[in-house]
């Protein structure tokens, strides 16, 4: 059994590294591809925010089904204010706040709020719980494009910094 606690606490994990990434990009780069067809550095950040804000704010409106022709534009409903075109800071804070915010409305509810089956977009059936560890694989996919990217800018990301030190140490 999977706790919601476990899953939160770990998101959290995932979303300081997310924002820690922001902060270590070159400010100046943001809009950064490695090649034409592919997302800049500051859209997949805006869109890990987005993303992962919207879907558990649609869980916690007691949305049931995602699988309708409207998912998208009922996402509207549902992104987060940002400027146009963000700096690093107002992103890693956006990034920061946003998980204080959903982590916090999460924790408030009952246990059996995590037990309810809801149809994903997709139209597979699952727990809020395995929908919320769905949001945080999203974003693990997503923070792996941003060290990538990071490497290319010749960045040493902030897990492999922490791996490094702990090394150091022993």
């Amino acid at each position: 059994m999977i706790r919601p606690e476990t899953v939160l606490e770990s998101w959290k994990t995932v979303r300081q590294d997310t924002a820690q990434a922001v902060e270590d990009f070159p400010a100046a780069e943001l809009d950064f591809k490695p090649v034409e067809g592919m997302m800049t550095f500051r859209e997949i950040v805006r869109h890990i925010l987005e993303a992962g804000h919207a879907i558990v704010g649609m869980l916690l409106d007691g949305v049931e089904n995602m699988a309708t022709p409207q998912f998208r534009e009922s996402l509207q409903k549902y992104m987060v204010e940002l400027p146009a075109t963000p700096d690093a800071a107002a992103l890693a804070t956006a990034l920061r706040g946003n998980m204080e915010l959903r982590s916090s409305q999460l924790a408030q509810r009952p246990a059996d709020f995590y037990e309810q089956v809801v149809t994903r977009f997709d139209g597979q059936q699952v727990t809020r719980l395995e929908m919320i560890q769905f949001v945080k694989e999203h974003e693990l996919t997503h923070r792996a494009q941003l060290f990538v990217y990071l490497r290319l800018k010749g960045v040493v990301p902030c897990t492999t910094r922490r791996r490094m030190a702990k090394q150091q140490k022993a």
